[in-house]
């Protein structure tokens, strides 16, 4: 953490002495909202590749590059939209780090980001839905679609030997669409959903909701969720009225916020998020300077950021309208691998009109909707703690 902290600092040190050769990218986070304990440490990662590509002065004739933060809410898209503008208009963001959530990223895309022509990578949005937005070439994430999470959480689940569950989700279109995904594949590899129902954000009580889980059964509840709001409650009535005592975690109610608010009850719960074992993995871990693996999104948040820049350097612009084009060139082959660490070194070959293949740290391969094909990490909580039991 302290090396994360000295990258933090020494972005805004470089920035503030950049004067007229600063670029400004924005960062669209909810640092409010039922994620707020993944963000920081997901923004951090962001602004380490950026302080990175400051130090290395190679950047747009020595241009420095500073973080603007912006709170999306994680789900009021009014609050993110007027974000995003601000962002855009008031603060000259060259591209946005974002949206998090998928709700706030497609109303954000639509309503400002496409409009003013802005380029928008994603860390952590992965509704199917963004794969066929009209985007203007203007939109990609570093994460996978869920249609890919609705996969692995099946062969996850059916490896354990459970053939029924129940299934809740977080009413919008993240937690929609991986039900839909998730529901799909299950019932295709021949498991049983007893019940797939909505759950709200922000409620006091989840008893109602509870019941009508319970009263449709299964081995285990399936919680695609947020794991500081209303996926919390769902499992906190769960384990209060015994209605169920293993549940299934996506990537949104992953987070060591959790297993510290449920405490050894939520031992023996299981899941998955994006992450890889990945040579870029273990790189990024040892300049972020924390203990144990890292947090959910935070890999893939260095990854956009360093993509964002790369491809301004690759296109020798921080015009939207000239970098989106060179995205994919980057991300994927032909080219030197790149790893994080190496950003200075993949501005050199660039330079020298070289081409690179961006590796990152969560092993970067951008598919036709510009989109990450997709690694996941298996989680489970034990002793308290959320540990990797493999990578698929």
């Amino acid at each position: 953490m302290k090396k994360l902290l000295l990258a933090t600092a020494a972005t805004a040190l470089i920035a503030g002495s950049a004067g007229a050769d600063t670029v400004k990218l924005g960062i669209l986070f909810g640092f409010t909202g039922p994620i707020e304990s993944l963000t920081p440490p997901m923004a951090a990662g962001a602004e380490a590749a950026m302080a990175e590509v400051s130090a290395s002065g190679k950047f747009m004739g020595g241009s420095s590059v500073e973080a603007v933060r912006a709170d999306s809410t994680c789900v009021d898209s009014a609050a993110a939209t007027s974000a995003a503008e601000r962002l855009i208009t008031s603060d000259g963001v060259a591209g946005i780090i974002g949206g998090d959530c998928s709700g706030i990223t497609i109303a954000t895309l639509t309503n400002v980001a496409v409009p003013n022509g802005t380029v928008m990578i994603s860390p952590s949005a992965t509704s199917p839905a963004l794969s066929t937005i009209e985007d203007n070439g203007q939109f990609f994430r570093t994460s996978p679609s869920d249609a890919r999470q609705g996969a692995v959480m099946t062969d996850i689940i059916l490896d354990r030997g459970y053939k029924e569950v129940a299934l809740t989700y977080t009413n919008n279109d993240y937690g929609k669409g991986l039900a839909d995904a998730f529901q799909a594949a299950f019932e295709a590899a021949g498991g049983k959903v007893t019940i797939s129902t909505s759950h709200e954000d922000g409620k006091a009580d989840y008893s109602a909701e509870v019941g009508a889980l319970a009263a449709a059964g299964g081995d285990v509840l399936v919680v695609a969720g947020y794991l500081d709001q209303g996926g919390k409650g769902i499992i906190e009535g769960s384990l209060d009225s015994g209605a169920f005592d293993t549940f299934v975690l996506p990537d949104g109610m992953i987070g060591d916020s959790l297993p510290a608010a449920i405490g050894a009850d939520l031992n023996g719960s299981f899941g998955q998020v994006p992450g890889t074992d990945s040579p870029g993995a273990a790189k990024l871990q040892g300049m972020m300077g924390s203990e144990g693996a890292l947090g959910p999104f935070v890999a893939e948040s260095y990854d956009a950021a360093a993509l964002m820049m790369l491809s301004m350097a690759a296109a020798n612009s921080t015009d939207s309208a000239t970098y989106k084009g060179k995205v994919m060139d980057v991300a994927n082959a032909p080219g030197e691998k790149i790893y994080p660490g190496e950003l200075g070194k993949a501005l050199d070959i660039l330079a020298a009109g070289g081409d690179i293949d961006y590796v990152g740290a969560s092993n970067v391969e951008l598919i036709g909707p510009g989109e990450s094909a997709g690694n996941y990490r298996e989680v489970e909580v034990k002793d308290g703690k959320i540990e990797t039991v493999r990578y698929r």
